[in-house]
Formats: C-alpha cells, sequence, structure tokens
C-alpha cells in the first residue's frame, strides 16, 4: 500500500470511530438527539463484547502460535496462524472493529447519521482488509493464498458453519 494511501485510511478511519465510538461524543454531548430503545442497547452490549473479543483475539493468539519472538510486539508474526478464531476468520480484529464500533453504535443510538457513518467505515475496513490480504500474501506466500481459500474474511457466521462442517466430517459424519 503506498504510505499516503496509507495515511489517508488511517486517518479516515479513525474519524470514523471517533464519531461512531459507542459512548458517542455527538449524542452525550446534545448536538444528536435520539431514542433509546432497551431490547436494542441490552443487543449493543452483547454485540460490543463479542467485537472487543475478536479485537483482543490477535493480541492473545499472535505472541502463543505466530512465532513472535519475546519482548516483540504481537505484530511482529513469523509464521502464519490459521487456529483458534482464525480458523473461523481472517481478520477477526478488522471484524470486531466493526462489530464494537459501528454495529453497536447503531444499535444504542438508533438514527440515520450512524448508520451512514457505519457504512463508510465498513467500507473503509473492508478496504484495509484487502489491503492486509496483499501484504500477508507478499510475506507468507502460497500458505497465505491457500488459507483465504479455506477461511472467509470477516464474515463469522459463513466461518463458524464451515469449521462446525468441517469437525462433523472429520468424525465420520456426513
Amino acid at each position: 500500500m503506498s504510505h499516503w494511501k496509507s495515511i489517508f485510511l488511517s486517518t479516515l478511519i479513525t474519524i470514523l470511530g471517533i464519531a461512531c465510538f459507542p459512548a458517542n461524543p455527538l449524542v452525550l454531548t446534545g448536538v444528536i438527539e435520539v431514542e433509546s430503545y432497551t431490547a436494542l442497547f441490552i443487543i449493543g452490549w452483547v454485540v460490543w463484547t463479542f467485537g472487543m473479543v475478536l479485537v483482543m483475539a490477535p493480541i492473545v493468539l499472535f505472541p502463543r502460535r505466530g512465532g513472535v519472538s519475546k519482548g516483540k510486539s504481537f505484530i511482529h508474526t513469523t509464521q502464519l496462524v490459521d487456529t483458534g478464531i482464525y480458523a473461523i476468520v481472517r481478520h477477526p480484529q478488522y471484524t470486531g472493529g466493526i462489530y464494537a464500533l459501528f454495529l453497536t453504535t447503531f444499535l444504542w443510538y438508533p438514527h440515520w447519521l450512524f448508520a451512514v457513518l457505519g457504512v463508510l467505515g465498513i467500507a473503509v475496513i473492508y478496504m484495509g482488509c484487502r489491503e492486509e490480504d496483499q501484504r500477508l500474501i507478499e510475506k507468507f506466500g502460497n500458505d497465505y493464498e491457500a488459507y483465504m481459500k479455506r477461511v472467509p474474511g470477516m464474515n463469522v457466521f459463513v466461518g463458524f458453519v464451515r469449521v462446525l462442517r468441517q469437525r462433523r466430517n472429520e468424525k465420520g459424519g456426513t
């Protein structure tokens, strides 16, 4: 990815992330007034919790399974990790960000502005995932390309069903 494109995408996702942060500054300061619905608020907490688990996954898994040298950041993996949550989705951190920021904010504060900002945020994160896939192909080569064919990028539900079917087939079921 070019340096300027990287800066642009990072800046854009930062601005969208602040505008869609669940403890929303636009709502808390009274700039936008929205009604809150208890059921959506509770669902929002569940979605936020799930999203944060996904966001934290690489911080826990990469040092253990990614060949990260002691004392180095989790981003310095030397081995492709395709187990745990990485057997379900290739980009759990990006996916968790979508859930924890954009989806949760809309559930907590159902307003058209958060729907629009959420769609923009998802598009920017998706572009980031595409760039990340290219970077990881350069780093891990054919192994990553094969991994891309086996595991969806961000669709947790498709990935989960795929893993369940695979386990059932391994046990001899059809």
